[in-house]
């Protein structure tokens, strides 16, 4: 029987803006971006912590729009954090909201809030009317510097970390500075974690400049802070577009560098861990086994260990050392989930030097666990010299 292949191109536009009081009457971006793609109802969802943090939001948000002859759909409040990508509350109660205020697939859906907000609720508009448009406003630092910027989408499921979700390239993406500045101090560090990520596997300038500026950044000094993570979200933004891959279909996804040790290590924790935390641990495993089977120089390691140590962030959590029956440690299952869940063989990105990886394809278990050791010992002298033994 004869075959029939077709090709179909598929071109995105992915808008990422930085600006500061985008709810201000006297700021046009957000009314020119959404005049841009023509549609008239608009929808915004907010995660209550971020309501809680600017209880005037909602009422910016509505004078903001009061004259620009949308179709305005209101404000809805809603839970935030980790804990909602576990369940369907979320993601159901979008569904309902969107069913109920007839929202469409040339209306626009604005959602303000933290990397698992914006998870949950873009799996929610990605997959009613198969796609509805999404305006993202990221609150966090480390949604500002990563997960906001990209085309993904998910919840968890069978206790594993995104285990359902989708590709979907939002309208566009507003990084409002005013936003950044509003979290506590350790949300707003801890999440500078992938901005040092990216640095090492896309920009060996940006690790310098990352290095040069570490006093400053630890302290949030606010103009400091505000660079880095636009750098970040740049550079992520930039993979996506010209990486030659933006849906992930090959086996090599160097943005998850640290990643396979640190969705094994949220899940052994319960979830209890925060992702830029696991994200710290699965940095220094990663980069300390790169100079332990020969491709980076230790020196290169130790600089890396010690920004993380200056971001105050941890390299080690108990639940590493979770064992099965057999004596093996829990943390290996990471490596087959995170082949899985990609699909393909197993591809691993290691540090060459700072600033360029390689992919491999199998990891020793002998020297991950040297790598754990070592990681456990580094803990225990920083607490005993904390004085917390």
């Amino acid at each position: 029987m004869p075959r029939h292949d077709f090709l179909i191109p598929l071109n995105f536009k992915h808008r990422v803006c930085f600006t500061r009081d985008a709810f201000s009457s006297d700021n046009s971006l957000l009314a020119e971006l959404l005049e841009e793609g023509g549609g008239r109802r608009v929808l915004v969802l907010v995660e209550e912590a971020v309501v809680d943090l600017w209880p005037k939001l909602a009422s910016e948000i509505e004078g903001y729009f009061a004259d620009l002859g949308f179709d305005w759909r209101g404000i809805r409040v809603l839970k935030g954090g980790e804990t909602v990508k576990n369940g369907d509350e979320l993601v159901e109660a979008v569904w309902h909201t969107i069913d109920e205020e007839h929202i469409d697939r040339h209306s626009y859906v604005i959602t303000i809030g933290g990397g698992a907000f914006l998870d949950a609720t873009g799996f929610a508009l990605a997959t009613a009317h198969r796609g509805v448009r999404l305006v993202r406003f990221p609150t966090t630092t480390l949604s500002q510097d990563d997960s906001g910027v990209g085309v993904k989408c998910a919840v968890n499921r069978f206790g594993k970390k995104n285990w359902v979700g989708a590709f979907a390239v939002p309208f566009a993406v507003v990084n409002d500075f005013q936003f950044l500045h509003s979290q506590d101090e350790e949300t707003r560090r801890a999440g500078l974690i992938e901005a040092v990520k990216v640095a090492l596997v896309k920009d060996d300038e940006f690790f310098q400049w990352i290095s040069m500026n570490m006093e400053a950044l630890a302290e949030l000094k606010p103009e400091v802070l505000e660079e880095c993570v636009e750098r970040s979200a740049l550079q992520h933004a930039k993979h996506i577009a010209e990486g030659g891959d933006p849906f992930e279909s090959g086996s090599s996804r160097p943005l998850d560098f640290g990643h396979w040790a640190a969705h094994k290590l949220e899940q052994l924790s319960g979830f209890s861990l925060s992702h830029a935390h696991a994200v710290a641990v699965g940095l220094a495993l990663d980069t300390l086994y790169s100079a332990k089977c020969g491709l980076l120089r230790e020196c290169d390691a130790e600089r890396v260990i010690d920004v993380i140590e200056m971001l105050k962030l941890p390299l080690w959590h108990e639940a590493l050392d979770l064992r099965d029956e057999d004596g093996r440690r829990r943390i290996h299952e990471g490596l087959e989930e995170f082949r899985e869940h990609l699909g393909g063989e197993l591809t691993v990105l290691l540090l060459r030097e700072l600033g360029r990886g390689q992919d491999v394809h199998h990891l020793d278990e002998g020297l991950v666990d040297s790598c754990l050791d070592e990681l456990r010992r580094r803990y225990a002298v920083v607490k005993k010299a904390e004085g917390r033994c």
